[in-house]
């Protein structure tokens, strides 16, 4: 059962932002801090990746454990309310995810995915992540 009221609730989820979060700008930001640029939330790239290096074809996503599903086949059962809305709304994240991954990856992109978690715990380590893939397509694009 939800411990929230209909209107605590509805307050909760119109605060949920698609751009611009927390985590986006503590990834941001470590990636900034290693001289690197980027461009945000780029509607001209299939799926509108929270960073992209367009020159090199680089797409980051950022996702929230919650609302892309990680570790989904053990937390699903832990909906509570509306469980039917939630499976449905999560798995669909999910195989979105999933045909935006495939997509780019057709079209030369290299997607790289974080999980929130994993930026809050270690913004730098994720940030060299991108840094080392950013070297490598530097270093193929001149051969």
């Amino acid at each position: 059962m939800d411990n929230r009221t209909p209107e605590q609730r509805r307050k909760n989820m119109q605060a949920v932002k698609s751009s611009g979060s927390r985590i986006e700008r503590l990834l941001g930001s470590a990636v900034w801090a290693l001289g690197l640029r980027y461009r945000k939330n780029n509607k001209l790239v299939f799926g509108r990746p929270d960073l992209t290096f367009k020159s090199l074809k680089i797409a980051v996503f950022v996702d929230s454990e919650f609302w892309h599903g990680k570790d989904w086949d053990r937390k699903k059962r832990q909906h509570k309310s509306n469980q039917e809305f939630w499976f449905n709304k999560i798995e669909r994240n999910m195989e979105r995810d999933r045909v935006v991954n495939t997509t780019l990856s057709e079209q030369g992109w290299t997607v790289i995915r974080f999980w929130g978690r994993d930026i809050e715990s270690d913004p730098v380590r994720c940030a060299s992540q991108i840094q080392e893939v950013v070297r490598r397509r530097r270093s193929s694009q001149r051969h």
